[in-house]
């Protein structure tokens, strides 16, 4: 049974930053692409980033360009998102989610291309 359990989402300033981190189980993180997806009150879930299985390939919104990183310790089976320059728009439910396929090439960024979903950690960010 696949499991993804994010952790590291709290209340932080504008300009702070955070890292979120996705614990796997039940499957490789190094044998799937794995995304950040994120969900505001009131709007639709949108994709953050993602990482292919490979990790030589990254996608990322326009919005956090710049200012977020995905990055994977194998070791640990955990996926992170370090997240800079926060500002108030980035404030949401973030959730990690692997690709529904093993070994995809590149990074999908719709969602019902990833099988896999975690219960989301919240991030407020304050003005």
């Amino acid at each position: 049974q696949v499991q993804l359990v994010e952790s590291g989402g709290g209340l932080v300033q504008a300009g702070g930053s955070l890292r979120l981190s996705c614990a796997a189980s039940g499957l490789t993180v190094g044998d799937y692409g794995m995304a950040w997806f994120r969900q505001a009150p009131g709007k639709e879930r949108e994709f953050v980033g993602g990482l292919s299985w490979t990790g030589s390939t990254t996608n990322y919104a326009d919005s956090v360009k710049g200012r977020f990183t995905i990055s994977r310790d194998y070791a640990k089976n955990t996926v992170y998102l370090q997240m800079n320059s926060l500002k108030p728009e980035d404030t949401a439910v973030y959730y990690c989610a692997a690709d529904r396929i093993r070994r995809r090439i590149g990074v999908p960024v719709a969602g019902t291309s990833y099988g896999y979903w975690g219960q989301g950690t919240q991030v407020t960010v304050s003005s």
